[in-house]
């Protein structure tokens, strides 16, 4: 996989774009770089799809940091079971990423960042929130969603230059 600046900044617009066009924090980012594994735009929202409003809008780990989650996962996940040293590569990297994204964000965690209180708050629906421009005014989200795809694709360019 061949990967460079103008090629990574092109995709955390796209992931920006993906999220004020609708698509959850996960499904923005996931989508932004799902074909450099193989994957298309579809298959990436579908997979992503649930991850959205801290997973099931129970408010808890950021969809944004979801996806970055799922992208390590994607990138340099172990595939056989008993790949113990394969599995904490991955671990690793994982880890590091978001201890990245929650020093820039403050919290790993959907409530947190919303800086909602409280178990019945956060827990409130299932149902998701209309995007109006009321929505985008008062949600970091864009925000996470863009710090998150920078942070992957950081990632993205240190490993392909070694």
């Amino acid at each position: 996989m061949t990967v460079d600046e103008k090629d990574m900044d092109a995709r955390v617009a796209r992931a920006v774009e993906n999220f004020m066009s609708g698509y959850g924090c996960c499904q923005s980012v996931v989508a932004a770089f799902a074909d450099l594994y193989g994957l298309d735009d579809l298959q990436a929202k579908r997979i992503a799809a649930g991850f959205g409003g801290g997973v099931g809008r129970l408010r808890m780990m950021c969809g944004a940091v979801s996806a970055i989650v799922m992208l390590v996962g994607l990138d340099c996940g172990q595939t056989e079971g008993s790949d113990r040293e394969g599995k904490s590569a991955c671990y690793k990297v994982v880890q590091e990423l978001l201890a990245q994204s929650e020093a820039e964000n403050g919290s790993l965690i959907c409530a947190e960042i919303l800086g909602l209180k409280g178990h019945e708050k956060a827990h409130s629906s299932y149902v998701a929130s209309a995007r109006t421009a009321e929505y985008y005014k008062q949600r970091p989200c864009a925000a996470k969603v863009e710090s998150a795809a920078r942070i992957f694709a950081n990632y993205l360019l240190r490993t392909n230059q070694s």
